[in-house]
């Protein structure tokens, strides 16, 4: 039942990272502007990020089964769409459309862990998840950019279509909703849900870990689901099936960060500071990056910040253990949307700064990767100043 979530996860991270190959295309077909790339891009994870309450609420209610069963087909009408736009709106509308319908893709695959793993191991099943489902990071490496070059971007959208009908229908025929645990009580109404998120925003540890999640997974996305492409095309000359060779290197590399780091948790004693410190580690390498002008180091740079990016799950951890089990399906819906509202809000600011990185006379890449680099030292600093998580009742 986890796969059969999982593989909706896989084209959630699909789509949400198509930008980074269709960039070139789109801005030849449509002359999108720097900051048009950075608002299409970003739209996929506003309406991702918008409607996580809504899909916590969802999950509480009525459980994860029926949630994503209801809402992913959406995917796929914006998959459509989108292969059929003449125009700027109608693309920028597709993505939206598509945010909607992978909203409850990773939260149904959490909250069916927290609710059917014991807690030692969510760390562990969670990495495990990410790592499986960055299989939908490859699809938008290599594959991706031969489909483009072989028929058009187009087609692209018209084959991840094609993978969310059939993840849609492996989630119908293999999962089943978990009977409620002792220590979660009855499922609650609609109003009483939404009554619980503001006792989760009461509570002085909730706006720490919103911080860092606002900034940790967005820089990653920044890079792999945006600047990567138009990175290494605009400055160094690569093709485009080039480019894909990189991103699929960056994304299998990926692939093993997450159910590294998951199990090399070091629990809730020390995995705060473990969060802090790689962000820092993090922040670092793409401040390299913006420095850098070689093409080799580049890609170094780009693997490496991918593989070290996998410390990310750690803040499921941190959340699993910062609330108590009634809370759950909300916090972990609150928490993601933070992670999708900050990859919206640094995708449309890293587009503002590359407009003005010109008129200033800073190289472009070097300017999005350093903007990126001081938004993570701010997460960072803020979350260790800010309150941490108490006795929970």
């Amino acid at each position: 039942m986890l796969l059969a979530l999982t593989a909706g996860f896989a084209l959630s991270q699909a789509f949400r990272t198509v930008a980074a190959i269709l960039a070139p295309p789109l801005q030849q077909e449509f002359g999108l502007t720097p900051r048009q790339l950075g608002v299409f891009a970003g739209a996929f994870h506003v309406a991702f990020g918008s409607l996580q309450l809504f899909m916590g609420m969802g999950i509480d209610v009525w459980g994860p089964r029926r949630t994503v069963l209801a809402v992913s087909p959406l995917a796929i009408v914006g998959a459509l769409l989108a292969a059929t736009a003449h125009g700027f709106p109608q693309l920028l509308l597709a993505q939206v459309v598509i945010g909607v319908g992978c909203a409850p893709a990773f939260l149904v695959c959490t909250v069916f862990i927290a609710r059917r793993f014991p807690a030692p191991r969510f760390a562990a099943v969670s990495g495990s998840v990410l790592g499986i489902g960055s299989v939908g990071l490859l699809l938008t490496g290599t594959p991706l950019a031969w489909v483009v070059e072989q028929l058009s971007w187009r087609a692209g959208f018209v084959a991840l279509a094609f993978g969310s009908a059939a993840a849609w229908l492996a989630i119908l025929l293999l999962v089943r909703e978990a009977p409620p645990q002792p220590d979660e009580g009855a499922r609650p109404g609609l109003l009483q849900a939404l009554r619980g998120y503001g006792e989760l925003f009461a509570l002085p540890h909730t706006w720490g870990i919103l911080l860092l999640a606002t900034f940790t997974y967005a820089s990653f996305l920044a890079l792999r689901g945006l600047w990567l492409g138009p990175l290494l095309v605009e400055r160094h000359g690569f093709s485009l099936v080039q480019t894909g060779h990189v991103a699929l290197a960056v994304s299998v590399v990926g692939m093993a960060g997450p159910p590294l780091f998951g199990r090399l948790d070091p629990g809730d004693a020390r995995r705060r500071g473990w969060l802090v410190s790689y962000t820092f580690v993090v922040a670092a390498l793409y401040a390299a990056m913006a420095f850098s002008r070689s093409a080799a180091l580049d890609v170094a740079l780009s693997v490496v910040s991918s593989l070290v990016s996998g410390y990310m799950v750690l803040q499921y951890a941190d959340v699993r253990a910062a609330y108590p089990a009634r809370m759950t399906g909300r916090a972990m819906a609150v928490f993601t949307m933070a992670l999708f509202l900050g990859v919206g809000l640094m995708q449309w600011t890293t587009g503002l700064v590359a407009s003005a990185a010109p008129g200033l006379h800073v190289e472009t890449y070097a300017a999005v990767l350093g903007s990126i680099a001081l938004l993570l030292v701010f997460a960072a600093v803020g979350f260790r100043l800010l309150p941490g998580p108490g006795r929970q009742p």
